[in-house]
């Protein structure tokens, strides 16, 4: 037989072999990440007492009519629809990274497979020259017993050798199995997201057309409204009232974490009195975790960024939390009577919101006067606020760091212009934000 034809027999031995093992199963194995219970049971907790206030919110609206409140369900809708938008592209983002690392592999794996599928042909070659010897009919023909020593040697390391190679080639080609089952696991769910995020998309554009034509409606009305006397006192008002809701029920929680710190201290000091006594070294203390909450007017045009400490500590040295113009300045005249306890950044619609320090959310809802508002906890009875924005990106419970994105600008509530309306709160009272950020 030539070379070439014995090659082509040796080859397809292999295939044979890689056929084989390429049709036993392979066991999945999935690990459950762990839940943190307390933690969750926290934000639930938390949640669920801004809901039963934002509920008790929605009630107290309900006593006076507004035209603004008619556009209220259409932005709730459309900042949803964003924001699901948003997660559903991060999800799709996370899949193509992982799908894009799949197949990394899967080319790395061919590699190895087709470098060990070669050395099984090499080995198989070599065992073929060299035939099935039998150790004792080579001592009755009389061959030199060093050299059948030799020979058999040589054989059996031969041998060995293709067992490790074809256990290496199983595990090869087992990896490659589970590899093309993740491949089709997330292609699939890459191809449900997608299909997701059309469907979102067509919803999202419906609503904006929606609120467009009912707000070409009724926005003579909504005008008329915004100017009468006292219209904006009771929307000040009604938030007043609100950040003093979540001031007692943030000071509640801080007070209970406080106590239930103390108490870890108070045990880990007893585990260390008793230790001494015993002579036995103390369990070492759980880690504490830290407090850190983490034209018309001047243009900013700066931006937050991340930072770390305590919010006092930066004073001064906060920036604006979007692009645009100061048409609206803290302590200063409004338009339809009061005085503006905040500031109006007019900016176009869809700009990025960004937080201006570490913190949590501690409300997200549409309110009225406010439309999509949002409030950010950053400790010691610091809040920053949000208002009249066109998409909420965060929910209650969430940190937030410094110069994330946490809404895009709008002009919801009934407001005329697009933009968002922002303020620092301490202990409930408002102060001038422009003395907290800088504009240069």
């Amino acid at each position: 037989m030539s070379a070439q034809g014995t090659r082509s027999i040796l080859r397809q031995i292999a295939l044979a072999g890689l056929a084989f093992l390429l049709s036993q199963p392979v066991a999945a194995q999935r690990n459950a990440s762990p839940e943190i219970a307390e933690k969750k049971a926290d934000l639930g907790e938390l949640r669920g007492r801004i809901d039963n206030l934002r509920k008790e919110l929605s009630t107290s609206e309900g006593d006076r009519a507004d035209a603004a409140d008619r556009l209220r369900e259409s932005e709730r809708q459309i900042s949803r629809l964003q924001r699901e938008l948003l997660e559903l592209s991060n999800q799709r983002g996370q899949l193509q990274k992982q799908l894009e690392n799949l197949e990394n592999q899967s080319r790395e794996l061919g590699g190895t497979l087709g470098q060990q599928q070669q050395q099984l042909e090499q080995l198989l070659h070599r065992q073929y020259l060299r035939g099935k010897p039998d150790a004792l009919q080579m001592l009755l023909n009389g061959d030199d017993p060093n050299q059948t020593a030799r020979d058999l040697h040589y054989l059996s390391a031969i041998a060995h050798s293709r067992a490790d190679l074809m256990a290496e080639i199983s595990s090869t080609i087992a990896q490659k199995k589970r590899l093309a089952a993740d491949v089709r696991d997330r292609t699939s769910e890459l191809a449900e997201v997608e299909a997701e995020q059309k469907k979102r998309q067509a919803e999202l554009e419906k609503q904006r057309a929606e609120r467009k034509s009912l707000y070409a409606q009724i926005s003579s009305k909504v005008q008329a409204q915004r100017k009468e006397i006292g219209a904006l006192q009771r929307d000040e008002k009604r938030l007043t009232q609100l950040i003093d809701r979540l001031s007692k029920i943030l000071a509640q929680q801080a007070a209970a974490a406080r106590a239930a710190e103390a108490g870890k201290r108070r045990q880990a000091a007893e585990q260390a009195r008793r230790a001494q006594e015993t002579g036995k070294p103390a369990p070492a203390a759980p880690p504490v975790a830290s407090s850190k909450p983490t034209p018309g007017g001047p243009e900013n045009t700066y931006e937050p960024m991340p930072n770390d400490g305590r919010f006092a500590k930066q004073k001064g040295s906060l920036r604006l939390p979007v692009r645009g113009t100061v048409t609206g300045r803290f302590g200063k005249p409004r338009e339809g009577g009061g005085t503006w306890r905040g500031l109006f950044i007019r900016s176009e619609s869809g700009a990025p919101v960004k937080a201006v320090a570490n913190g949590r959310v501690v409300f997200a809802e549409w309110m009225r006067g406010f439309g999509n508002l949002l409030i950010v906890d950053h400790g010691d009875a610091y809040l920053s606020i949000y208002g009249n924005n066109d998409s909420l990106l965060k929910q209650v419970g969430q940190s937030v760091s410094g110069g994330e994105t946490i809404a895009t600008t709008g002009n919801t509530g009934g407001n005329p212009e697009s933009g968002l309306y922002f303020e620092i709160r301490h202990q409930g009272q408002p102060i001038d934000p422009l003395s907290w950020a800088s504009l240069k």
